[in-house]
């Protein structure tokens, strides 16, 4: 009796050819400051409080919001790294174009000299070398298995 892999049934396959695969989603956090750093956002500005149990209120800033959405961008990333195939090593490549940019506007650009800024270079450099050491384990894994066979 051979007994074999069930195909999915209708769901899209992995190694689609969407946009998703081939932009690094990071760079959306980095387009997101760039404009709201253009139109004088105020990164400090409070959004809303939110009363606390202890009786302190927690303040929501514009800082916090943006490093909210880079962080879910950087979990999403993450997960786009344990594909294996050709397009991962293209993604990586992407990744480390975004980081290289980053950290050029934080050195050059004076909107970028901020705090804010520099926790987004730092998350694109974890996600080139999140990404890069997912990538290997993953690689290793599907070798030591025999791949999809």
């Amino acid at each position: 009796m051979v007994v074999e892999p069930h195909s999915g049934g209708g769901r899209r396959r992995e190694g689609g050819s969407g946009w998703l695969t081939f932009v690094p989603l990071l760079l959306l956090s980095v387009i997101l400051y760039a404009g709201l750093a253009l139109v004088g956002v105020d990164f400090g500005a409070t959004l809303f409080e939110v009363p606390l149990p202890s009786g302190g209120r927690w303040a929501f800033t514009a800082t916090d919001a943006v490093m909210v959405f880079t962080l879910f961008l950087l979990f999403i990333e993450i997960l786009k790294s344990t594909k294996t195939g050709g397009n991962s090593v293209f993604d990586h490549a992407m990744s480390l174009l975004v980081f290289i940019l980053c950290l050029i506007l934080f050195l050059v650009w004076d909107l970028a000299a901020t705090s804010l800024f520099f926790l987004i270079t730092m998350v694109t450099l974890i996600d080139v070398v999140a990404g890069f050491s997912v990538t290997i384990r993953a690689a290793r894994r599907d070798y030591a298995f025999g791949g999809d066979m």
